[in-house]
């Protein structure tokens, strides 16, 4: 019933199931003896019509016999099928559990780069819609798995053992419901691929807008946001209906050509009587019947399942679309670990684009001494930001070498090059837990005294002091709810708790007012003595004091110098942004 793509993404989740092999040994046994039973039950339940003869001619001895025996049958039966059934649900989610560790794992190991070209949305709906898929269908199976497999396969040698020709009446009805799957399934597979895909879109499109409802407000764009979900709602209706519609057909078409065996084997089967057959009895004939239905059971509750198999098999190919991504380049084969560093950077002649058509960086040298503060500023999409993507290797360089105390960073371990510098982004990021664990994110074995410091630092310690439960104050959407202001003193407070060699500054101060920006100012130049520091920033009043400030315009630097020495370039471009802020 599986096609090449069917079979393909069978194969991908296949290893995550031989993982289990006790319990697929032990579902194996419990199939086959659930399958014995079912069958060795109907062929007791035709020896039970048989001691009927007619009326008033009962073979009752005989017939309590049987009677008992079908109890205890009953028994095994419904033993065996229990344990099977927590068999394929142990094999189901723990094998969908060990993808998704696997899943997560990965998405640690990618690059920015994959971030940034994928929605975040589509991401989290494969973690999480397309996994769910995966145990949901996975569950449904197994249950029908091995049990059915052997129903067929018993099924099939008792009746050959009853009779030959209704066997075969039989067995030409079953291969027309095997092509109606497979057909069914053939066809419904790319609507099932595309249902996933709009499933991951909508829940991207939901997760920002949601993150994002102030701005949707602001500007009144509620019915334009409503407009765009319902086409795309509409889109999933369509491609759904699509689906759903082409699956639902097997069932019924299953049933219908099992429906036409039954007729089929009592017209046989009385033909055969009323010619002689002494083979061939009512008990047989009722038998039959039953193991017409027993050996195409599994088929058409396979064709019932359908929907949720290719559901999941469309989810294992999102899945696998990530664990099949290239991670980011390994670390060179003796890569150093950085220790001490002094704090020395270097740009060497560095290239680099995200789009090869479009060059952003070319050709940009720089020497930063151990230190030394470094001002970047320039308009939005001047290459900014991309200088520290490159210096914490969140993208590689196309040419060029960069150099941390002469050492090229991709000569050093990713970790330690990363563990080198604090950072304080524009965007604040503070996880669902207490004050305590977001303040030690980057130094776990920090002391209280090193984390109040900080707090007093950067004026937050008072605010702290105040909460019920001081550090241990839950925040985040389980907790108390705290200004952007705030999180981003926290932010940097966390910088200065984790006490790096070096900082990188990515508008830190962009969220504060104007006298706490000033209370930051000094602690950042006390936490910036003796550390190399880059400052990002559009408000030119933070980096005064920075020893070296960089005016870049497309990626290259077009000013270079002290806040002073730049003024005094008539002209100028820092000239200019500066008079634009401070003299309008």
């Amino acid at each position: 019933m599986m096609n090449k793509p069917t079979t393909r993404s069978f194969k991908k989740f296949l290893p995550y199931l031989l993982h289990y092999r006790l319990e697929l040994i032990l579902s194996l046994l419990l199939g086959v003896t659930s399958g014995l039973a079912t069958v060795w039950m109907t062929y007791a339940m035709g020896k039970a019509v048989d001691t009927m003869v007619q009326a008033d001619q009962v073979d009752f001895t005989r017939l309590y016999g049987i009677l008992g025996l079908l109890a205890g049958i009953l028994l095994i039966t419904v033993i065996s099928q229990w344990l099977l059934q927590l068999l394929g649900n142990r094999i189901s989610y723990l094998s969908v559990a060990q993808l998704r560790k696997d899943t997560f794992a990965k998405l640690n190991q990618l690059s920015l780069n994959y971030y940034d070209r994928h929605s975040h949305g589509d991401i989290i709906s494969r973690f999480t819609n397309d996994m769910d898929n995966i145990s949901s269908a996975g569950t449904v199976v197994f249950n029908q798995l091995f049990a059915g497999a052997a129903v067929v396969i018993i099924a099939f040698i008792f009746m050959i053992r009853l009779s030959f020709t209704l066997t075969i009446v039989v067995l030409i009805t079953t291969p027309i419901i095997f092509l109606v799957n497979w057909l069914v399934a053939s066809a419904s597979q790319k609507n099932f691929a595309a249902q996933q895909k709009i499933v991951g879109t909508i829940s991207g499109f939901v997760s920002e807008m949601i993150g994002n409802q102030k701005i949707v407000k602001a500007f009144q764009r509620e019915h334009v946001v409503q407009q765009q979900f319902e086409t795309m709602n509409h889109e999933l209706y369509v491609e759904g209906q699509k689906a759903q519609f082409s699956s639902s057909l097997t069932n019924p078409l299953s049933r219908f050509i099992d429906h036409l065996s039954y007729v089929a084997i009592g017209l046989v089967g009385g033909l055969l009587i009323l010619n002689g057959n002494t083979a061939v009895t009512v008990g047989v004939i009722s038998s039959f019947t039953i193991y017409s239905a027993q050996f195409t059971k599994p088929f058409i509750e396979l064709s019932g399942m359908i929907t949720q198999i290719q559901t999941a098999l469309a989810g294992i190919d999102r899945t696998f679309e990530i664990l099949e991504q290239q991670p980011e380049t390994p670390d060179a084969e003796h890569a150093l670990i950085l220790n001490e560093i002094s704090g020395e950077v270097t740009f060497d002649r560095v290239s680099f684009s995200y789009v090869s058509t479009k060059p952003l960086i070319e050709d940009f040298t720089l020497k930063v001494n151990a230190g030394e503060t470094i001002a970047i500023v320039g308009k939005t999409g001047a290459g900014k930001s991309t200088l520290v993507n490159l210096l914490m290797r969140f993208y590689d360089v196309d040419k060029g070498v960069i150099y941390v105390d002469e050492h090229p960073i991709n000569e050093i371990t990713r970790d330690s090059l990363r563990k080198s510098f604090g950072m304080v982004l524009q965007d604040t990021w503070l996880f669902d837990g207490t004050i305590r664990e977001n303040l030690v994110y980057g130094n776990s074995e920090a002391a209280d005294t090193e984390i109040y410091e900080a707090l007093r630092k950067t004026h937050t310690a008072e605010f702290i002091q105040r909460l019920p439960k001081g550090l241990d104050t839950e925040i985040g959407s389980q907790g108390i709810k705290i200004s952007e202001g705030q999180r981003q003193l926290l932010t940097i407070a966390r910088t200065m708790i984790s006490n790096p060699p070096m900082l990188i500054l990515d508008e830190a101060t962009s969220s504060v007012d104007t006298l706490t920006e000033k209370h930051i100012q000094s602690a950042f130049l006390e936490i910036m003595k003796g550390r190399t520091s880059f400052v990002i920033a559009h408000r030119l009043s933070t980096i005064k004091n920075a020893d070296k400030i960089l005016v870049m315009e497309q990626g290259k630097i077009v000013e270079i110098g002290s806040h002073q020495s730049l003024l005094a370039i008539p002209n100028g471009y820092y000239r200019t942004l500066y008079e634009a802020q401070f003299q309008q």
